[in-house]
């Protein structure tokens, strides 16, 4: 029998998240983070999510809050609201814990957690990911992975209003 109960559980406030994440290192897991706003999951998601995967035992998601999604992304974003898309995430076998962030970057959560691993899609460079220097004085390291072309929020949105 299938636990979708289980599913909600990964939604973790920070507080929460800290002390879940100190019990994984001192069991010896690694930690990789990423983060975005995720309105709408599409293959090019799922392909940086699952090669974040492979960079640690275990996979945190930051999500973007509606607020910040919002400042970050303008007016009409997000198309799904925080609790859908972190409920979404949760959902994919390879995720194992999902955080809500309402800054417009991720710092805090990334300062707070300290994941050995940060992974970003390869529109970013390494000066312009946050929390890298962070990670990488702390011993951890940064994967920038590639980008699966002909997939974007923004190119799915722009095709749904030609349709209508």
């Amino acid at each position: 029998m299938k636990q979708v109960e289980a599913i909600s559980k990964k939604i973790y406030k920070l507080p929460e998240l800290v002390a879940v994440v100190k019990g994984w290192k001192t069991t010896g897991k690694t930690v990789a983070f990423s983060n975005g706003c995720f309105d709408i999951l599409h293959e090019g998601h799922i392909f940086s999510l699952s090669q974040a995967a492979k960079e640690a035992d275990r996979l945190i998601i930051g999500v973007n809050s509606d607020a910040s999604t919002k400042r970050l992304k303008g007016e009409g974003r997000p198309i799904n609201n925080e609790q859908s898309r972190a409920l979404l995430l949760a959902s994919l076998a390879i995720v194992d814990a999902v955080v809500i962030f309402e800054e417009d970057t991720p710092l805090e959560l990334i300062s707070a957690l300290l994941p050995d691993v940060i992974v970003k899609g390869g529109d970013y460079t390494l000066e312009q990911i946050v929390g890298a220097k962070e990670v990488i004085a702390n011993g951890g390291r940064v994967v920038i992975n590639k980008i699966v072309d002909g997939f974007s929020t923004t190119g799915i949105i722009a095709k749904i209003r030609t349709l209508g």
